[in-house]
Order: C-alpha cells, then sequence, then structure tokens
C-alpha cells in the first residue's frame, strides 16, 4: 500500500480544472470592477449610487454599504465583461495576459471547496 493519498479520477480532474477557471474567472471580473471603481471621485461613486439606488425603487437616503454596493452594480453593468466562455478561451490561448490581472481571491475557491475526492486542505 501507498502511502500517498486516493489519485483524482480524470472526471474529477475535469471538475476541479472547470471550478479553478470558473474562480479565475470572478477573480478577473472583480478586478476589472475595482480598477474601476478606484477611479471614480467620492462624488462620482455617490451618483452612481444614488441612480441606481433610485431606479432600484429606493427612496430613503441609502446606507455606505448599499451605495458601495450599488456604485458596484452600477460598474459592473457598464463594463463591457466577456462571458466565461469568452475569457475561458481567450484564457486558454494566452494564460499569462490574464494572470497579472488577477487579485488572487480564486486561491481561495480552492481551499474552501475540496472535490468529492479531495480531503480538507493541510494548513
Amino acid at each position: 500500500m501507498s502511502d500517498a493519498g486516493p489519485e483524482e479520477s480524470p472526471e474529477g480532474n475535469r471538475d476541479r480544472a472547470e471550478r479553478v477557471l470558473r474562480a479565475k474567472y470572478l477573480d478577473y471580473c472583480s478586478s476589472q470592477i475595482a480598477g474601476h471603481l478606484v477611479l471614480l471621485s467620492p462624488d462620482e461613486i455617490y451618483v452612481l449610487a444614488q441612480e441606481a439606488h433610485r431606479a432600484g425603487g429606493g427612496e430613503s437616503e441609502p446606507s455606505y454599504e448599499q451605495m458601495v454596493r450599488s456604485a458596484t452594480e452600477g460598474v459592473a453593468q457598464r463594463l463591457t465583461l466577456p462571458t466565461f466562455e469568452q475569457w475561458a478561451e481567450e484564457y486558454e490561448r494566452d494564460p499569462a495576459r490574464y494572470d497579472e490581472q488577477l487579485l488572487g481571491l480564486w486561491e481561495s475557491e480552492l481551499e474552501e471547496a475540496p472535490g468529492p475526492e479531495e480531503g480538507p486542505s493541510p494548513t
């Protein structure tokens, strides 16, 4: 008997690769949105948040958290982000082009969601 853990099946490897790719896509989208948010002045964020809040039916003054969420959603809607399928195709052609833009958030996805044949991540 070997001391090594059970090997992952080809299907498990594909599932893990898909999870990693999807996590990297979400990381990429987050970095694009964050990059645009930091370029906005506080006044622009306020106006964007107010517009989104009122468009959503809000009448009272939004909280700071609601303003940040609304501004983030507003930026996300205004950006032309690729679909997952488009991004994955481009990523597979040139991963280095995208890897430098990732924030590293995708790595936590791997720690939080081990596959069915994987054990807990070592700490």
